[in-house]
């Protein structure tokens, strides 16, 4: 058996999650694996423009977070830690940890970084195959800012039979982070499909972190999750056949059962018989799951078939500006006071013929009591009072024209209503992406061994 846990889920997950996780599997003495699953569709594109910004940047934000509490545990315990919080860089990421490596005086580690996903520059867009669920999204119309295919497992395999302790890549398919310390572990042929497709389910399973231990789950009086505060994330207990256990770490919160597994196994999967990807098409259809203990349930019946022909690809460009302003209006009368402030910048905008599309928004609650001591307002009259925020949406292809409609908002101060206060204001492009396919014969995934940058 070799376990496998999840450390994180997305790009600003709980960054103390790898603790426990680390620590029970240490326990079980028997090495394994903790995955760290921190790329969204457009998070690549954002650590590309880190990167630009800062040669040394471009890599997870919190990766010094999440890996130095556990890093020297995993590397005495012999459990691999393998994690696409390359990003954009993962070169720099590779060093980053090796700093930490350094900090706690564990010396040098075995570092192994998967290169291979960045096609920016390398190929044709024009020459490539719309993936059709983006079908229906507009055409590219801006600067690209990145393009990366999905990887499979194999270089991550390889690098961790040839002795990596850390595993860094960029954008590989989520599965694969489980699947390659899967095959590295039992040997399994890249030609035996249903295991295959049992560890690219595993990694299916635990690629979000806590959605499957109860995170994104709770819904209180239908489906109550404890302790929602201390949730413990997934870990895989995994036999030679494929067969496996979902389970989480003693003592910590959320809860593991039928519901959150196949809530779990049915996510963003769009033909339950052909789940695409890198290594393998997944068939789910035939897949037993059977609760065998508190917080455990086993899953078996993976079946494989051959992967798709061609590599899904996102492609990251700017889009167009995107401002945000909010306001605030308090006490007697504040609401009338806050639909005033939306109707004046509305007449402003078409005063000024600013080509921006618009909305806003009205937050906040009508409220007789404001102090822990009594009804105050119980003296006035009947007109609703409360604590409001006005949000205001900008969006248009001139980031000037957004500025200044994002201005009227700020002047909102001194030339709207009365009592206005608290404003924010920003103004950023918008990232879009579209994903594409691109023949197998144009991406060449490897690995190397990290050198420390001076």
């Amino acid at each position: 058996m070799v376990r496998i846990g999840s450390g994180a889920g997305f790009s600003g997950d709980r960054i103390d999650a790898p603790q426990s996780v680390v620590a029970s599997i240490a326990a079980a003495g028997q090495g394994g694996a903790v995955i760290f699953e921190t790329l969204g569709e457009r998070t690549l594109a954002l650590g590309q423009i880190a990167k630009r910004n800062n040669p040394a940047k471009g890599y997870e934000p919190l990766l010094e977070d999440l890996l130095e509490p556990v890093l020297a545990q995993c590397v005495a315990a012999g459990i691999t830690i393998v994690g696409n919080f390359g990003q954009a860089n993962p070169p720099a990421a590779a060093n980053a940890i090796q700093d930490i490596a350094n900090r706690l005086g564990l010396g040098r580690l075995r570092i192994a970084v998967v290169a291979g996903d960045d096609l920016a520059g390398r190929i044709d867009l024009d020459a490539t195959e719309r993936w059709e669920g983006d079908g229906r999204l507009p055409d590219l119309d801006g600067d690209v800012i990145a393009i990366n295919a999905y990887l499979g497992a194999k270089p991550i395999a390889d690098a961790i039979l040839a002795g990596a302790q850390v595993v860094v890549t960029g954008r590989v398919a989520d599965p694969a982070l489980a699947l390659g310390p899967l095959v590295a572990h039992f040997g399994w042929d890249w030609n035996d499909l249903d295991r295959l497709a049992a560890g690219t389910l595993i990694g299916h399973l635990l690629e979000c972190g806590s959605q499957v231990s109860g995170g994104f789950f709770a819904d209180p009086g239908f489906k109550d999750v404890p302790d929602t505060a201390n949730i413990g994330f997934p870990i895989a207990e995994v036999e030679a056949d494929g067969s496996f256990v979902i389970t989480k770490a003693e003592g910590t919160g959320g809860v593991v059962d039928l519901r959150t597994v196949k809530e779990q196994l049915l996510y963003e999967i769009h033909d339950p018989s052909s789940y695409l990807t890198p290594d393998v098409t997944l068939d789910v259809t035939g897949v037993e799951l059977a609760e065998v203990g508190p917080d455990r349930v086993r899953v078996s019946g993976a079946r494989g078939h051959a992967a798709p022909a061609k590599l899904k690809a996102t492609v990251s460009f700017y889009g167009d500006w995107l401002g945000e302003a909010e306001i605030s209006y308090a006490g007697s009368n504040a609401l009338a006071r806050a639909k005033l402030a939306i109707t004046t910048i509305n007449e402003r905008i078409e005063k000024r013929a600013l080509q921006v599309r618009h909305r806003a928004d009205i937050f906040g609650t009508v409220s007789a009591f404001d102090s822990d001591h009594g009804d105050l307002l119980a003296e006035f009259d009947d007109t609703p009072s409360g604590d409001y925020r006005v949000r205001f949406a900008f969006g248009a292809a001139s980031q000037k024209d957004v500025e200044r409609a994002v201005q009227e908002v700020n002047a909102l101060y001194c030339c709207g209503p009365a009592g206005g206060g608290g404003v924010r204001q920003s103004v950023r492009p918008r990232v879009r992406t579209l994903s594409h396919l691109v023949e197998r014969d144009l991406v060449s995934p490897s690995f190397h061994f990290h050198e420390a940058q001076s």
